[in-house]
């Protein structure tokens, strides 16, 4: 109850700050932690922990003492004939009741009484109550497993929110440099050193990239909405991303890694959990052919008037043997045997599937690093032939032809060089999520 009401006050707060600056500005790592709060699968989940919780306390209640107390006032008749039994009477004095059998009463009583009840041994219950408490510690993992998916798709929306923006700002640049190409040609026209053909060239790059820069805008756009609504924040939420694409890390050791991941994923900890609550559940129902013993008692008083009340009281212990369900208990537990077999079997499935995450990121990692390298070198090439053909072009040796035609390859590489980072930390977060550890990027 206090975690959920430190994550209700964190969630308030944060809702006032929205509300009041309008603008949210974010690191990668923050935006999966603020997923991780208020995504809508999160909060189920943490009301299905509380379910969980509640069932854990209901579960105990059958081995706490059960009180209970009652007063009444009745009345009541009797028919003599109904006690089934013979009253003699003296020789030659009349039977006490009739034998045909007479209506005693109306007799009013006042009965005042508490009653306590206690389970001294039910090994069943103690089993049941274990086996809930294993399935609470299922869905608190749970909850972490729902946290880490929806910080994985906050934090994979950052990186393609980081992306549009750097494609946004690669259209400004290219349009800058239409600009300059324009403003040589007509120079070049103007000083009779130029012709026609250069400048409608130039203007009609200039035409092609201005259209590409209203695309590039609209998908940073659309790229920072898809982000708020993964975040889970108001859709007027203004997001100012605060990281760039950041550069390599060392790649870590592939069995370390798979080693956390085994360690560390929720979802793993989560089965784990079930199955335990499953064999505790199993053991439950084993158990319900033991003996149970029980105290039952009650204590007040009873008279015809308040006036006048006796003390009374009842008390005794009980001991139930279960002889024969009809099999049912028999049925039951291969059922839960059933259940626990397949939980082994997601179990198994989901330690391969953790590990191929980790390998296959791992592999993602190995090939966006290279792929990163490659795209660099054929940006810095590429900005060097733009160089090359401007330089050419503002002497008069060439045309604009051969600089629209490196300005559009250094819009392809610096594409490129975008989507080569956006792989590496699209693996970068594959790896954090196959591990466990989206929540903690920085």
């Amino acid at each position: 109850m206090k975690r959920t009401a430190i994550i209700t006050g964190a969630m308030l707060m944060l809702a006032q700050h929205v509300s009041a600056q309008d603008t949210l500005r974010l690191t990668a790592g923050e935006a999966a932690r603020l997923a991780a709060r208020n995504n809508a699968a999160v909060i189920g989940a943490r009301y299905r922990v509380e379910e969980a919780k509640a069932r854990v306390a209901m579960q105990r209640s059958a081995l706490l003492p059960q009180i209970s107390a009652s007063a009444s006032r009745t009345g009541h008749t009797l028919n003599t004939a109904t006690f089934g039994l013979d009253f003699p009477s003296p020789p030659g004095e009349p039977p006490l009741f009739d034998p045909n059998g007479e209506v005693i009463g109306p007799i009013e009583l006042s009965d005042v009484r508490g009653r306590l009840s206690q389970t001294l041994f039910d090994w069943s219950a103690l089993e049941r109550l274990r086996s809930t408490r294993a399935a609470f510690t299922a869905a608190e993992a749970q909850e972490q497993a729902a946290e880490e998916t929806a910080a994985r798709a906050a934090a994979n929306a950052y990186v393609q929110a980081l992306r549009a923006q750097e494609v946004y700002q690669s259209r400004q640049a290219d349009i800058e440099l239409a600009h300059d190409l324009v403003r040589i040609a007509e120079e070049q026209l103007a000083g009779g050193t130029g012709v026609r053909l250069d400048v409608t060239r130039a203007q009609a790059q200039e035409a092609a990239l201005n259209a590409q820069l209203v695309a590039a805008r609209n998908a940073a756009e659309r790229a920072n909405l898809t982000l708020v609504r993964a975040l889970g924040v108001p859709s007027d939420t203004r997001l100012v991303t605060t990281d760039t694409l950041p550069g390599l890390p060392t790649k870590p050791d592939a069995e370390a890694a798979i080693s956390a991941a085994m360690a560390r994923r929720a979802e793993l900890r989560a089965v784990d959990a079930q199955i335990h609550a499953s064999e505790m559940q199993t053991s439950a129902l084993r158990s319900e052919r033991l003996p149970k013993l029980s105290f039952v008692g009650d204590d007040g008083f009873i008279g015809n008037g308040w006036d006048h009340m006796l003390h009374t009281y009842d008390w005794g212990l009980q001991v139930s043997v279960p002889l024969f369900s009809g099999l049912r208990t028999r049925a039951q537990v291969q059922e839960q045997r059933a259940q626990t077999g397949e939980l082994e079997a997601k179990r198994r499935d989901l330690r391969e599937q953790v590990e191929f995450e980790v390998r296959s990121a791992l592999l993602d990692l190995t090939a966006g690093a290279e792929l990163v390298d490659a795209a660099g070198a054929r940006l810095r090439l590429a900005e060097q032939e733009v160089s090359d053909a401007r330089a050419r072009f503002e002497s008069g040796v060439a045309g604009s032809a051969d600089v629209v035609t490196a300005s559009l390859r250094l819009t392809e590489a610096r594409t490129a060089y975008t989507d080569a980072l956006v792989q590496y930390q699209t693996a970068r977060v594959a790896l954090a999520a196959a591990q466990g550890i989206v929540t903690e990027l920085p």
